[in-house]
Order: C-alpha cells, then structure tokens, then sequence
C-alpha cells in the first residue's frame, strides 16, 4: 500500500474508533410515545368544563379529580396540573402529545392563555408556556405562593456526559411582541418576542445537619430558540460546558429562585447553589428542561410552540 492510501486508512480507522466510542442513553420515557391521559371535570363555579390533563410515563387514564403521582418509573414532570384552592378544582394543560410526520409521537409545548370565568362574572386569564422537566409536580396545587415550591426539580444521577441530545421543531409567531396576564391585573402587551429553550444543570448536593440543601454546580448547557424552524432538527446536542461556564446566560441559580427538593426527611426545601464545582467532579443530580419560554412568571409570547422527541444523554 502506498503512503497515501496508508494515511487514508489511518484516517478512516480513527474516525471508526470515534464513532464506535460515543455512546447515546435514551432519558426513560424521552421518545414521548407513552402519555397518561386525565379526564377532570372542574368546578361548577367556574363553568363545570371536562378537561383532559396530560403527563408523560405508561399509558393509562385516570378519570376525576385524583392528585397525580408518577407510576413506571417515569422522571418526566410538566407544568400540567390539577389546582383545587378553597375547594375549586381547576387544571392548566400546555404540554400535549403530538404525532411526527411519518409515524411515532412527540411532545407539543406551547404558551397560552388559561381562562377561567367564575360564577359567569369574573373572567380570569393566565398566561402559562408549556414546560417539561425531569423532577415531579406535587398536586394538588393549593396556592399561587411560591410556585418552585411544588416541583422538586431534578433527579439522582451519577454519569458526566458530554450532550443533551435531541430531536426539536420551533414555531415563533409572526410579530414582536409579548403578554403579561397573571389574573390577577389587566393584561399587558410588551415588546419583544418570548424564546422557547432547553437547558441542562448537573449539580453535586449535600445536606446539613438541619435538613437544608445545597449543591455546586458541575456542568452546565443552555440554548434559548429565537426564530422558527423550517422543520425538525434532529440529533441536536447541547454540549455540556464542565467547571464554571463563563457565561452569563449560564449563571448559578441566584437565591431567591432556587429550584427546590426533598431533603432526607422528605421535606420539600430549596436547593441553595453556592459555587461552582471542579471541572472534573461528580454530580449527584441532573436537571433537565425544555420549555416554550424563557421569560418571568406569566410572561411569554402565545402561540410560541416548542416541539421534542428522542431525548437522550451523548457519552
């Protein structure tokens, strides 16, 4: 064989290695094939409606108002839920099933407004962008007070990959603008579109002697999505970023928006970041987002719509 052929041969032989050594873990449940359906009826008061609720995990149904509680091992939470306050039951739903072009199905997050008219009197509207997250949602939700409080961001993990991998599909309507609508004062259009985004944080947490939780951050990838997609993007990655990020979109999480969890008592307490870790340390926790806004509380652009399928972890 002459030189070059032996160059090329070295060449493709390494490439080879290269692939042969990268290694994909599929996030349970991340192919988004697998739905729970609820089918609540709210309150009279507030007009009586049947609505159904999704979340992500084995397929079942689960007719009336039951708090829900994750089955099959699943670790995918969403910002669907089930509120019962002063005895009125509401639910809020933003994140749905959809199908791909060419079979299979995905996940649909999308910001909307949530209406409710109480006693055929008072009309309330409430933004809310689709989310789904890694962690779990404590229903029912009984109060607007401190909504981190409910969801236990995050689960155990002890791995240091390289990506979030995934398939996605962005739709940002025409216009430039956004609403504030928390229902309890008059909406408001801002300028400025809203982005969808997707995020990983993996963290090393410890506890106290006095139950409260803290954790330094190991790895970070953010991506915020501006513009529309002509259609899907598949085996995107977000390329974890391991030690301090330098970068200002991939800050710590500041104090008084800590993401909280259960402490070993099981009380739900917040996760107070409080550093950065070494580069090449281990975490005890992954954290994982995607969301159809990126903005403030009740602050988003409606229509904005996010699209995933096939989330894994790139080794």
């Amino acid at each position: 064989m002459n030189k070059i052929g032996t160059f090329l041969l070295a060449v493709f032989s390494i490439a080879s290695l290269r692939c042969h050594a990268e290694k994909t873990e599929p996030v349970k449940f991340g192919d988004f094939e697998q739905w729970v359906t609820r089918n609540i009826k709210e309150s009279r008061i507030i007009g009586g409606s049947k609505k159904q609720v999704f979340a992500v995990g084995p397929s079942r149904t689960i007719n009336g108002e039951t708090a829900y509680v994750p089955a099959g091992d699943t670790p995918w939470a969403s910002s669907n839920v089930m509120a019962k306050v002063v005895g009125i039951v509401k639910t809020s739903n933003a994140v749905y099933p959809d199908a791909r072009s060419g079979g299979g199905r995905c996940a649909k997050l999308t910001t909307k407004l949530e209406h409710c008219k109480a006693i055929g009197l008072i009309n309330i509207d409430v933004l809310v962008a689709g989310t789904l997250f890694l962690g779990r949602m404590f229903e029912p939700i009984t109060s607007t007070n401190d909504p981190y409080s409910k969801m236990e961001m995050g689960i155990p993990f002890n791995k240091r990959p390289k990506a979030l991998r995934f398939d996605y599909r962005v739709e940002v309507p025409a216009g430039n603008t956004r609403t504030y609508s928390s229902g309890f004062s008059s909406k408001k259009t801002l300028a400025g579109a809203d982005k969808a985004e997707a995020f990983i944080l993996l963290q090393r947490r410890w506890e106290d002697g006095d139950g409260n939780l803290f954790a330094k951050r190991v790895a970070t990838a953010r991506e915020r999505f501006a513009k529309s997609t002509p259609g899907w993007v598949n085996g995107h990655d977000l390329n974890l970023t391991y030690g301090e990020s330098g970068s200002a979109s991939m800050n710590l999480i500041p104090r008084e928006k800590s993401y909280y969890a259960r402490n070993s008592k099981g009380k739900m307490v917040p996760v107070h970041e409080v550093g950065w870790d070494n580069a090449d340390a281990t975490p005890t926790h992954m954290i994982v987002m995607f969301s159809a806004g990126s903005g403030e509380p009740y602050m988003g652009t409606i229509g904005l719509t996010l699209w995933v399928d096939n989330v894994a972890l790139a080794y």
